[in-house]
């Protein structure tokens, strides 16, 4: 069974995505796909520097990425580019995983895919399974986490679906706005129900 994990920035899918880990379930991150494929060398990487130039990147020739956040989370089109640039790159990357795991026989893989909808990749997975915290908690979690004001961190969530809508799309979702006991508690129920 393929389970695609979504949920917001600082909504805790991470978290989750480390507990299904825990219980021996092959995790496909789609993050790390994003930070495999845009490093020296690949496809992605080469698109990114000849579109937006060599001030976006370090010393060691890889991404600045503050830098390259900066500029795409003010300017929409800039985000669209680099996602058409990056995307198609980390669907391969990711189909390939997901084929060795389904070679091995894994009774489940998840696919953890923060824009799992707006992607429209739900077609890619059996079930879908959302982590959510109510609007408030992301933003403050999102501003403490990564130091933004409040209008930044305002700005990131608003790039992504709400999470309340997300919810509504799910098979399942799980309310990560207590304690870790309690999305575990949560997280095994729904893995009884979808693996038994």
């Amino acid at each position: 069974m393929r389970i695609g994990l979504t949920g917001g920035i600082a909504s805790g899918k991470s978290t989750v995505a480390n507990m299904l880990r825990e219980r021996a379930i092959p995790v496909v991150d789609a993050d790390v796909a994003a930070r495999k494929v845009v490093e020296p060398g690949q496809k992605a990487y080469e698109q990114i520097v000849a579109y937006f130039g060599e001030e976006i990147l370090l010393e060691d020739q890889t991404l600045n990425r503050k830098k390259l956040g900066q500029r795409i989370f003010a300017n929409e089109a800039d985000r669209l580019k680099l996602n058409r640039m990056v995307h198609p790159e980390v669907r391969r990357y990711m189909l390939e995983r997901v084929a060795a795991y389904e070679q091995e026989q894994a009774p489940a893989i998840v696919l953890d895919i923060p824009l799992l909808f707006e992607s429209k990749l739900n077609d890619w997975v059996d079930k879908t399974l959302v982590v959510y915290v109510p609007y408030a908690l992301q933003l403050e979690r999102l501003m403490a986490r990564d130091d933004l004001t409040q209008s930044e961190a305002e700005q990131r969530i608003k790039t992504q679906l709400s999470l309340e809508k997300k919810k509504q799309w799910a098979d399942r979702f799980i309310d990560n706005s207590r304690t870790r006991e309690e999305t575990e508690q949560q997280l095994d129920a729904i893995l009884q129900s979808w693996l038994s």
